[in-house]
């Protein structure tokens, strides 16, 4: 499936990447958003206000992110491609909401424009703290898919693959963006329509009775939406292949192996990373976000020096690259996580890695990029 012409900002932009992401939901088809203001997110829904009058879409402001994450879902089951948008305290609110799409396995997409915190934080300052909680956040077991862009232009191209692959397994996926990218303003290529590939999403249309928890073959069950003429039951209770509660162990443990199943099965193939200068590398930064620029400069500086490192950018960062950062380890001699926290994903990468090589963490909360000589500074630490 093609993207709709009409919908599509063919050209070459100077853009930011809050804006480079509301066109990339309109590339999309995503036709319902709903949003309150939050710092540094706004500018998303003020162009998506702005927008979709234009192309068809639906734009509502709720009362705060609670309500505007439950909205959301009304949007799906009504067949709109549907999304909201927040900062950090909003994100810890719409947690619970987050629990509800994945138990009723809502097709949406939540951008998180990271800033620092916790609690209000510095409130236009970067951060990349949330990262855990997008896994881990809401109650409960669940798998998720999560993407994070580096620049503007990324911005507009992982929109359009976190709706895609929100279509493909039915399922809540997030664009980790943060402050930074979201407010850099870079050159932003927008192809035609022709060039953008869009996964439709499935609907049932059968002639027995619709069982919305059916799974197909591939695990994931079609869809209906108002007006189809099915009667169908959503609940965030433990639910059989009608969307019943059933309220046994023997329910639960079907429903979360297929809920998480469909994604694990195929979490090697969703995992994508960039690989720089990795040929002959014996030490290894890995990143993402925006910290991936600046280990890029700590790259060739350390290069400059001599030093035979290379970068590892993790663009999936849920479901987390395990395999690839396995298979890194056992040639290398260390490997370095650069983020803006305080060792979230390093975490992830240490318990792949740690069995085959020495791992280290240039981690910050301050509210500021990392300064490249900082970056090297710890790789000449980790050679000694």
């Amino acid at each position: 499936m093609k993207a709709d012409p009409k919908r599509v900002l063919t050209g070459n932009h100077f853009m930011n990447g809050n804006h480079s992401a509301t066109e990339g939901a309109i590339a999309a088809g995503c036709t319902f958003a709903a949003g309150y203001p939050i710092t540094p997110s706004t500018e998303i829904v003020e162009r998506i206000a702005s927008r979709f009058p234009r192309v068809g879409g639906c734009f509502v402001q709720m009362e705060d992110e609670i309500a505007a994450s439950i909205c959301l879902q009304g949007g799906i089951w009504a067949g709109r491609k549907s999304m909201t948008v927040t900062s950090g305290p909003g994100f810890s609110l719409m947690m619970e909401s987050i629990g509800l799409a994945a138990i009723t396995e809502a097709p949406c997409v939540f951008i998180n424009v990271q800033r620092c915190g916790p609690s209000t934080g510095l409130p236009t300052k970067v951060g990349q703290a949330d990262m855990m909680q997008a896994k881990w956040g809401s109650h409960g077991d669940y798998e998720v898919i999560a993407l994070a862009p580096s620049s503007p232009q990324d911005c507009f191209d992982f929109t359009i693959d976190c709706f895609n692959l929100a279509e493909q397994y039915r399922t809540p996926v997030f664009l980790m963006s943060d402050e930074m990218v979201g407010h850099m303003t870079e050159k932003v290529v927008i192809p035609s329509a022709d060039e953008i590939e869009l996964v439709e999403r499935k609907y049932y249309s059968g002639s027995g009775p619709y069982l919305p928890y059916k799974a197909e073959a591939n695990g994931i069950p079609l869809m209906s939406k108002a007006g189809l003429g099915h009667n169908y039951h959503i609940t965030g209770l433990t639910h059989d292949e009608r969307g019943y509660p059933v309220l046994t162990k023997e329910v639960q443990e079907e429903m979360m192996t297929r809920l998480m199943g469909k994604i694990n099965k195929d979490a090697d193939k969703l995992t994508r990373v960039e690989e720089h200068m990795m040929e002959d590398a014996d030490i290894v930064l890995v990143s993402y976000g925006i910290s991936f620029r600046m280990a890029y400069k700590a790259m060739e500086m350390a290069r400059e020096k001599g030093l035979k490192v290379g970068l590892l950018r993790i663009i999936t960062c849920w479901p987390f690259p395990e395999t690839k950062v396995r298979e890194i380890a056992k040639k290398v001699k260390s490997m370095i996580m650069v983020e803006l926290n305080y060792g979230q994903l390093y975490l992830e990468m240490d318990r792949f890695a740690n069995a085959h090589c020495k791992t280290g963490l240039v981690g910050s909360s301050c509210g500021e990029v990392h300064e490249p000589e900082e970056i090297f500074n710890a790789i000449q630490e980790i050679t000694k």
